[in-house]
Order: C-alpha cells, then structure tokens, then sequence
C-alpha cells in the first residue's frame, strides 16, 4: 500500500521570543502540522525545520540555516516562485502533503499600517496527489481522482471527485466489489476510514490499486457528520436531489467532501452533483485482469503500447480522458452501447465532415480544467482564453454538424446531446458569456490577472482613460521638460527612478540659477551628485502621482474585471461544463470512427445472450505493432456459447510456445472491453452477449511485497475467479498450475476446467501446455479444443500463429530453446532425453478414470455442527457501525430467534 509518509515533524510551539515572521511560520505549521509548508517569502517558498530538511533531500536542493530556535540553526531551504510548479510535483510524487502559506498582500500596504508591520500570510491551500488542477502537474489526457471508500451497515461504498474537472459519482457494492471498483477508477489518492485498516481483506484490496492512501479519523465518516458536509459544500439543504443515497455513500461523499474543505482553505470548487452509478452498470475488472490485459497501462506502467494509445485518435484533452473512462468502465447495458456505436457510426460514414470537425477540435483547450482553476481563484487571463477558445470550437462544431442534418434520420442520441450542450440558441447565458468574452479579452493573455494587459480597448471607458495617461507619460513628460527649459534657457533634463520618482536633473557646474531668484521659487532640491544636481517642481510632483496613480489605476480596474468575468463563468459553471462533455463526447465519436476506418475495425453486434463469436479477429495492439513493421497480421476466429447451444464455452488452447496463444486469449477479452465500451472492434465480425465480469489470469509474476511466491500469486488470482465468475463472465487462463510439480499442477488445471464449465458455467479460453486436458472435450458437454499451428521445415519451427480445432500434438518446447539461442550442446541433450522420456511407459495416472468435477457442498468436520441461524445472524452484524439503539435491538432479535 502507498501509504503517506511519516508526517514531517510538528514545528515548535510559538516561542516568546519569535520573530513576527517566524511566529506566522509556527502559526501555519500548527495547522497543518502532517504537511510540508511552503512560506511565501518575497520570490521564494522557504521552508524550515525538519520541512526543510525532508524538501532537501527529496528535491536535491541546498540546505541552509536562517536565525536560530532554542539556541540552534534553523534549517532552511527555498524554492523560486516562478519553478515552485516543478519542484510541487516531485514531492507531490514522492508522497508528501504541501501546505501553500502565500503573501495575501502587497507590502506597500502592510507599510501603510506602520513601519514595523510584515506582510500577512495565510495557508491558500493544501496540495495532495488528490487535488491537483494546474495544468504543469497533471497528465492532460488523464484523470486525476481523489477516492474515498466507506462501509456502513455492511454495505461498502466508493466515491470519486475529479477536482480539476469537477466529475462526482459514488457506487455501493458489496466489500468483494471496492477493488474492481477502485481498479478503474484508477485514483492518485484515497481517503480510508483508519478503522478500517484493521479488516485483513480491504487492506489486501486497497494494497493491490495503487495510488497514495490516506487515513482519516472515522468520526469523519459519521452519517450525520458526513451529510452536513455535503450539505455545504453543494450549498443545498437537502440531498434529496441527488437520489436515493445510502448511508455508505453519503459517508463515503462526505470523507470528500472533509478532505476538501481541509485542502482547499474554503474556496468552494464547481462540482458536478453526484452521479450514482452500481456494480450492474458496468464490466468489473479485478486489478489483476487490468494489469494483464494493459487496457490503459502496459504492466512496465508507460502509456505506449496499452490498448488505449493503439485506439486513441482524439484531439483534445477532454476526449482523452473520456475515452480512458469509458475503456476502463465498460458498459452492461446493451441500449446505451448502441447509443455509443451509432454515433460512431455516423461518423464513420461521414468522411469529409469528420475531417473537418476534427480540424476545428484541434483549438479547443480543457475547459473543464480551467473552469475548475477559476472556480478555485487560481485560474488567470488564460483561463478564461482557454473557455473562449473551447466555446467557440463547440459552436463551430455544432454549426458544422447542423449543416449535415438529415430531416428524415435525425441525428444519433450521443450527438444530438453534445449539440445541445453546445449550440448558443440552446444556451443563452452562454452565448452571452461567450460574446463578452469575445469582445472583452485582448489577443496577449498573462498567466496571472495581476500582470494585466488582457481588457480590450473600448470595455471600460475608465480603463482607456487610465491607460491613456499611463502609456502616454513619455509625451507629457517631455512637453514639461520642454516648457522647462524655456523658461530657464538651461540643458535641464526630467528623469525617473524608483527611490525619487520623476525629478529634474543639470549639471553640477549650471545648476547655481536654479538656487537664484527667480527660478527658486519654482524648482525645490532634492539631491547633490558629484557632477549632477536634482530638483522637483509642484507640477511635476502632481505628474509624478498622476501616472503612478493612472498606472495602479489601470490594473485596479483590470482586476476587477477579471474577478467580474471569473464569477459569472463560476455562475454558469453546470453549462460551461455540459459543452465541455459534448466537445468531449463529439471527440470521441469522431477518433474512434478515425481508427476504425485506420484498422479496418466493424461495428459489434451487443445483446443480452451468452454467445462469443469473433471471426477474423485480430489484437489491436500487436496488430498495429506488426504493421508498423511492414508484416501482415494473422486472423483468428473464435466460438464461445455459455448456454452450450451454437458452441462450446470452454475451449482448451493448446500449442507450442512463441505460437500466439497468449495473444489469442488476450485478443478475445479485448474485443470484448471494446465492444461494450462503444467502440468498433477489429475483427470482420462480432456477436457478443455482454459480459458482466472480465477475468485474465496471463503470465507469470510473483508479489514479493506481500510474500507470494510466483505459484501462490496464481492460485490467488485463480481463486477469485472460481469464486466470483458468473455465467455471463468472460474468463482467459494460461497455464495454470505450471508453478508445482507436474502432477499437482496437472490436477490442479484439470479441476479448474472442471469448474469452469460445471459450476461457473463461463465462456472461458483455457490455454495449457497439459495435452492430457485435451480429454476433457469428449468427456464435459460443452468443450472443445483449439490449438495454435506450427511446423517443422528443415530442422526447424515455423508459427503460423493460426487457431484452428483439435488439439496440438506436442509443445514443440526444444526448437522454442533451439531458436532462443540456448546453446546447441543443450538442445542436443535435451532432445536427447525428451526422446528417452516419450518411449518410456505413459504416466501411470489414469486420466480417463478421473470422476467428472463434483460440486458437492462440503461435509462439516466432525464433531462440529452446522452454524445456527443465531449464528448466521450475528455473523453478519456491523458491530463499528451501530447506534446504540440499533445494537440493543440487534439483541433482542437474536434472544428471539433463540427462543424459536
């Protein structure tokens, strides 16, 4: 488990003698003492104490000392402003927890309450992997979700909040369901009640998804404690309008919902209400399976070479993301996976249109990030550039696609959807927003609206003025110069610096008429050089305040622009983020219709039966490695048929190493998270009944962290999916049982195919290199064996990586060795012995005499007795999670049942 770090060590307690700026340092430490506090110190975060000394070693920056505390150095590091981002990051990823303490203002206004007055600082926010949103710390074309996971009356629940897009949902499942349901959430945090770490099991679960843990007190996840918080940070009275909660999901709602009050300092971000989702919505998919399968990681964790960078054709940051969601969760419901392919489709058909839809979207920006950086007050100029720009390419896009309208078909419901979200008669505050912004921003937007320059002429009339007075001081300043020396007939100059503002400037040597009546009663002196003298006049002074006045005038009126422009976007926050899912939703629909017309991909038929029937599928992945290379790419069918009536359900897969059958198995099960994500499928056909659960169990990889050995990591990940797999599961194993001696795992495959077929009656590929399991075809109703082709020519294997029926007739292992280049006198042996070992008598084991897999329930050990229904009652009890009244009920219900 990434657990967080030890937290850095408490700063001491505000001692009598601090410093007033050191005394701010210990104020916000005590606040977030389990965070490393960034100081804001003029261009620098300083940090001190063991904060420092922790930043230091983890970032390789120097440490330094400033002052002293209790008689010692105090150790010191710093990092400049403007790479505070890049330093972020790297201690972010090493697990740490940063408190912001910035300067909340200038310090010209803390001189104007005295000399002595320091600047004032407060915590802005905590940063956690969690609650990223800019756009330097995160992956554009990845989620970044915070996840929290609660229990309550035994019932589990799971709750995700993409901050930097402001995506909510919430799941109950049973406690066998939080991994699989983390698994794709694929979350950077995940708030967990610390009671429950002491149940062995979601320890094990949350252990195996990755991501930074995060311990919470229990009390926060209190129903009571847990709906207030909600309450507050949607700013409603009553969660009624968010359906049906239960008392795991509000619990699980409101583990978020404290972490973000904590995190983000009061500042309320622009969430989405809750969406509900279940586990009969989606395809689970263990861990396990995910890792093996590289749906959107391959198993050395790059993005490259997984099966969402092959399919991947979408444009902007939005569509990345949503078409990594819809990978990761693929859908159950056959209506809405037609939704998805019919606005493929559409696409698909309209070549020309998509070209140019795809052109327009390459300008679009992430709205839902800039958004979620305006609602939060750290957005700037750019943002509100970035909404622009992404409006106006959704109204592009709906314009173009309105042109392309079909009276008589209309348009498909994924596509009519995003239309709506986009087009400005549809929205009129947004097309009012979006014309503001238009005519309001100017064309060079600054990161921060405190650098200004970003108002258009002709917004504020005010403005111009200002501008006016402060861009043309150059013009008026020399007019006064000249007037000047006019009237004095002397080589006088006006200057400007920081410390004296604008003064008049002679030589040394002319300066005396200056001291002289009459032109002393006009020039005032204000400083003696060596060589030059300086004087003010009251015109001048009155200048000199005029354009510094016009110049902090100017930004004043720029800012508040911006805060103006900044609350209506957060206004409208529901319909902004609308058009960005329906810029998103048009991305997506128009990059899968690129690939599959790229791969040669068709449209999968999804229905409600059990059949599998791929014909002439290929990988996706592999496939478009291979083309790469110039080689073509071998098709293969497969026939699948849970309830046994067209074809077997069960195919044992034989053949040689290096013949593909890993690949085949693979293949399979992606084309079915394909299929039900949405996608066409590369194949020249596809029947598939959905598939409610996905289980791979490929390759071989031990988990050292957690004492397994390579063996013991298989039987785990066998044993969930002879525990948890249905008749509408879809099941690949490789070679179970290679890790033990032969005939343990000879007899340890065999029970498992038995199982397979007699007890979780799946669709399942089963390869292996055990050819007696070949046997099982004549003796199990609904078996067949399928085997991966190779010849021999001239000495050696040639792979014809076809699947074709029957099984294989030997595994060819020696020429796999012979052409991985184990040396010759090696081969030679091994030949050698395998040709003694196959004259010698067959294994004494007669298979065929083996009993059919017999799902008999279990005897009860003697001298114990079957559990009572008292027993099971109390069994299921959530003892940590019952009022008071609600357990001396409990009692008075199992002293009941005892009396029957």
């Amino acid at each position: 488990m990434n657990a967080s770090p030890p937290s850095a060590a408490t700063a001491p307690a505000i001692p009598a003698d601090a410093t007033p700026v050191m005394a701010q340092f210990f104020e916000a430490k005590s606040r977030q003492p389990d965070a490393l506090v960034f100081f804001r110190m003029g261009d620098f975060y300083e940090l001190f104490f063991e904060d420092a000394q922790k930043a230091a070693a983890a970032l390789g920056i120097a440490l330094t000392a400033r002052g002293s505390h209790g008689g010692e150095p105090i150790p010191m590091a710093g990092v400049p402003v403007h790479a505070a981002e890049a330093y972020l990051a790297k201690l972010i990823r090493a697990g740490f927890k940063v408190a912001v303490c910035e300067q909340m203002e200038d310090p010209a206004e803390a001189r104007k309450r005295g000399s002595k007055s320091i600047v004032r600082r407060d915590v802005v926010r905590v940063v956690t992997p969690g609650t990223l949103t800019e756009d330097g710390l995160l992956d554009a074309r990845g989620a970044n979700r915070l996840a929290a996971v609660a229990f309550r009356a035994g019932q589990a629940a799971v709750a995700s909040v993409e901050l930097s897009t402001g995506e909510v949902e919430v799941m109950s499942s049973g406690k066998d369901g939080v991994a699989a349901a983390l698994a794709a959430l694929q979350p950077s945090e995940i708030l967990v009640p610390d009671r429950l770490f002491a149940d062995a099991e979601l320890s094990a679960a949350l252990k195996t998804v990755g991501g930074l843990i995060q311990p919470l007190a229990q009390a926060l996840a209190e129903p009571a404690a847990a709906e207030a918080r909600l309450k507050r940070l949607y700013g409603v009275d009553t969660l009624d309008g968010f359906g049906a909660l239960t008392g795991a999901e509000i619990s699980a709602l409101g583990l978020i919902a404290a972490h973000l009050e904590t995190t983000q300092a009061g500042r309320t971000p622009a969430l989405n209400p809750p969406r509900r989702a279940g586990e009969a919505d989606t395809m689970a998919i263990d861990p396990a399976t995910r890792a093996s399968l590289e749906i959107d990681r391959t198993q050395s964790g790059g993005r490259e070479g997984s099966l969402l960078a092959a399919i991947d054709r979408t444009l902007t940051a939005g569509g990345a993301r949503l078409l990594a969601a819809r990978l990761s969760r693929p859908l159950l419901d056959p209506a809405r996976i037609e939704q998805r392919l019919e606005a493929v489709q559409w696409m698909l058909d309209r070549r020309d249109l998509r070209r140019d839809l795809r052109d327009g979207l390459k300008g679009g920006g992430d709205m839902a990030r800039a958004l979620s950086r305006l609602a939060l007050g750290r957005g700037g100029p750019r943002d509100l550039g970035v909404l622009r720009d992404g409006l106006t390419s959704g109204e592009a896009a709906a314009r173009l696609i309105g042109a392309e309208r079909d009276a008589l078909e209309g348009y498909p419901a994924e596509i009519a959807q995003a239309l709506t979200a986009l087009l400005p008669e549809q929205n009129p505050d947004l097309a009012a927003f979006l014309d503001l912004l238009r005519r309001g921003l100017g064309a060079e937007l600054p990161a921060q609206a405190r650098d200004g320059g970003y108002v258009a002429p002709e917004i504020r009339p005010e403005l111009d003025q200002a501008r006016l007075l402060r861009d043309d001081s150059r013009r008026v300043v020399a007019a006064l110069e000249g007037r000047l020396q006019a009237e004095t007939n002397l080589a006088l100059r006006i200057k400007h610096n920081a410390v004296l503002g604008y003064f008049v400037e002679i030589g040394a040597a002319k300066a005396d008429p200056l001291f002289q009546p009459p032109f002393n009663a006009t020039f005032i002196h204000r400083q003696t050089l060596a060589n030059q003298v300086r004087f003010t006049t009251v015109d001048l002074a009155e200048l000199d305040a005029r354009i510094a006045q016009a110049a902090e005038r100017a930004l004043a009126i720029e800012v508040e622009t911006f805060e103006a422009w900044r609350a209506r976007a957060v206004g409208i926050a529901p319909a902004i983020q609308a058009a960005a899912e329906g810029l998103a939703r048009l991305d997506v629909a128009a990059g899968l219709a690129e690939w599959a017309e790229d791969a040669q991909a068709v449209r999968p038929t999804v229905n409600t039966s059990l059949d599998f029937d791929a014909e002439a599928a290929r990988h996706p992945v592999v496939e478009a490695a291979t083309r790469r290379e110039g080689k073509p790419y071998t098709p293969n069918d497969c026939r699948l048929d849970g309830a046994g009536a067209g074809s077997a359900r069960l195919a044992i897969v034989t053949g040689p190493n290096m013949a593909g059958k890993s690949t085949f198995l693979r293949q399979n099960a992606l084309l079915a998270i394909l299929a039900q994500a949405g996608s066409f499928v590369p194949a020249r056909r596809l029947t598939l009944g959905v598939v409610d659960r996905l289980f791979s169990r490929v390759g071989a990889a031990d988990d050292l962290s957690r004492g397994r050995s390579t063996f013991m990591a298989e039987m785990v990940e066998t044993a969930a999916i002879l525990t948890q797999a249905t008749p509408r599961s879809f099941v690949i194993l490789d070679e179970i049982g290679r890790g033990t001696a032969t005939y343990d795992g000879l007899a340890i495959a065999w029970a498992c195919a038995e199982a397979l077929h007699d007890v979780n009656r799946c669709r399942a590929l089963f390869a292996t290199h055990y050819h007696e399991l070949a046997r099982l075809e004549g003796r199990l109703a609904f078996v067949t064996n399928l085997s991966m082709r190779a010849k021999e020519w001239n000495g050696d294997l040639v792979f014809l990586h076809e699947a074709g029926p029957g099984p294989a007739d030997r595994s060819y292992g020696v020429q796999v060795a012979k052409l991985a280049g184990v040396p010759p006198a090696v081969v030679a042996r091994a030949r050698e012995v395998l040709d003694r070992l196959e004259s010698q008598t067959a294994s004494p084991a007669r298979l065929e005499d083996l009993p059919l897999f017999a799902a008999a329930a279990p005897q009860a050990p003697q001298g114990f007795a079957e559990p009572s229904a008292v027993e099971h009652a109390l069994a299921d009890l959530d003892l940590d999670g019952m009022s008071p009244r609600e357990a001396m009920d409990a009692l008075y219900r199992l002293r009941g049942m005892m009396k029957n």
